[in-house]
């Protein structure tokens, strides 16, 4: 099957190729976002493999359709930049890869609230420059200290198992109870009881219209005097200008983002020849108690195999017309 794939990083363009001596597909990668203006490129193509910056909205997907493109597949989880509903209209199948490895975004939460708590950055800094002092460098033992993981998935499970591991007491926020994580010690609790407990908050929701904005200025409020708020999710969980001030009158002590709600334009880039244009995030990394990554939770050679061999198997369910098991439903929509 003749497949484009769209934003092709390096890192994964590999993994693909190796992935494909198996699958056979004709492929060709290109590095450009997949949006309006770059939809023609897709003339020819039956499949288009999008990542998550690509715009798929009402007028990319007119211009796919009509090129003869009826699948498009998701490398990632969510699927909150396509319009679903033109999609279906246009009658352009959607895939994702649900899972591709838990361990790699839950482990890099842990370790956003180890570097954190640790001070790790700063100290690595100030010993390359030959000052060993210890000043400033205190942290927290973990152990007995209450995580609260908002969203139990495959991803939250993890980072529940995780922190369980420290010794932590784990409260749990999801509309549906994992019975594995009632066995094992996890106790599931209403939000604004996490909020008031938590010593850590970890976020691993999908980003719909009621999780957009879940942590604003009310939900800083409620928690405790200078939480640690860790978020590998979908970067509009967090209200980045309510974060901002609560972190500055201390009433969050730490924050941990690997996601951005304004990331798309700054992301898997290097812009460090420009200037900075987004002030909120220019500001978010003025502070000292504030650990930024690029997206790079998910970014492990385990993740990045199963995000290849699951498209493309998806891709060839769709050529041999067998049942897609990646397949996003309507029931999905808005979840």
């Amino acid at each position: 099957m003749k497949v484009a794939v769209f934003d092709t990083h390096p890192f994964e363009k590999e993994h693909f190729t190796a992935a494909n001596a198996f699958f056979q597909h004709e492929i060709t990668f290109f590095e450009s976002r997949l949006d309006i203006k770059t939809a023609s490129l897709a003339s020819g193509f039956e499949a288009v493999c999008s990542f998550v910056y690509d715009t798929l909205d009402a007028k990319t997907l007119g211009i796919l359709r009509e090129q003869g493109v009826k699948l498009i597949a998701l490398r990632s989880a969510g699927f909150n930049h396509v319009d679903m509903a033109s999609a279906t209209s246009l009658k352009i199948s959607v895939v994702r890869v649900p899972e591709y490895s838990p361990y790699s975004v839950a482990e890099h939460a842990a370790g956003l609230i180890l570097a954190l708590n640790r001070k790790l950055t700063r100290a690595a800094t100030r010993v390359r420059d030959h000052n060993f002092s210890l000043e400033g460098l205190v942290g927290f033992d973990l152990h007995g200290k209450c995580v609260g993981v908002l969203g139990t998935g495959k991803i939250g499970s993890v980072m529940c198992k995780i922190m369980a591991g420290f010794g932590c007491l784990v409260l749990a926020y999801d509309l549906k109870e994992d019975p594995n994580l009632l066995a094992q010690g996890v106790k599931y609790v209403s939000l604004a009881e996490i909020y008031q407990q938590a010593h850590i908050l970890s976020l691993h929701l999908p980003l719909n219209s009621k999780t957009n904005h879940l942590l604003n200025a009310n939900a800083f409020a409620q928690m405790r005097k200078g939480v640690m708020v860790i978020n590998t999710g979908r970067g509009a969980l967090i209200d980045s200008q309510a974060l901002v001030l609560a972190l500055k009158t201390g009433q969050v002590g730490f924050a941990g983002l690997d996601v951005y709600e304004e990331e798309e334009d700054v992301f898997l880039q290097d812009v460090s020849d420009q200037v900075l244009k987004d002030d909120l995030l220019a500001l978010l990394l003025t502070f000292p108690n504030v650990l930024i990554t690029s997206h790079q939770a998910f970014l492990t050679t385990e993740a990045l195999d199963n995000i290849a061999k699951t498209t493309l198997k998806s891709i060839s369910d769709f050529q041999h017309k067998r049942p897609l098991e990646c397949l996003v439903r309507w029931d999905q929509v808005g979840k």
